[in-house]
């Protein structure tokens, strides 16, 4: 099924309308849909590398925008939204992080984990449902899925743009590895300033 959706995303993204369709799968891939939106970034900025701004400015938005349908699930869904995360095996973590939150530091946790899930491969659906669920605060739930989705989709537009066919062969076979090294690396250098401020 996964592979199914993997070949239909990539045909996509040599379609005339691959930007609508970048879009609608931005948009859905951050409340239900699984496969992530770099799988038509890549191909469709090296088509079309004057255009990489652009494509990594569509991703953003409708990725955040979508964000907002994950926050409207799990605000008003309960039995679908667990069984959307149940279905990734996070049920028992969404469980724990309710109790978590009643400290000051599980709450800023979880904004770590947030950001994290959009930079990374963690399945950012389950983050966005979760936050619906816990009633984190709307506004500064939306800031943190654009920051963490634009930093990772202007990352793969970049690239793209600058290194072709070359950084396409390297997300196929170790992409998850960059963005897991990435997000960690800024979690380090946010978690640093804040002591540093403080």
């Amino acid at each position: 099924m996964f592979h199914s959706l993997y070949l239909k995303s990539l045909k996509l993204a040599a379609h005339k309308s691959s930007k609508v369709f970048l879009a609608l799968v931005s948009f859905s891939e951050s409340s239900f849909f699984p496969i992530p939106p770099d799988i038509m970034i890549v191909p469709m900025v090296i088509a079309k590398k004057t255009d990489y701004l652009k494509i990594f400015l569509i991703a953003t938005l409708f990725s955040a925008l979508g964000g907002l349908l994950g926050y409207f699930i799990g605000s008003t869904f309960l039995d679908l939204s667990m069984n959307v995360i149940q279905f990734y095996g996070y049920e028992e973590k969404v469980l724990n992080l309710r109790n978590d939150l009643t400290s000051g530091s599980g709450f800023y946790v979880f904004l770590g984990a947030l950001f994290f899930a959009g930079f990374t491969p963690l399945p950012f659906k389950v983050f966005t449902i979760t936050s619906g669920i816990i009633g984190l605060n709307i506004f500064i739930f939306f800031i943190i899925c654009l920051v963490s989705r634009g930093l990772r989709f202007f990352t793969v537009s970049y690239l793209s743009y600058k290194f072709g066919h070359i950084f396409s062969k390297f997300m196929q076979k170790d992409g998850a590895k960059l963005f897991a090294i990435a997000g960690l690396l800024i979690g380090i250098i946010v978690v640093i300033i804040y002591f540093l401020i403080k």
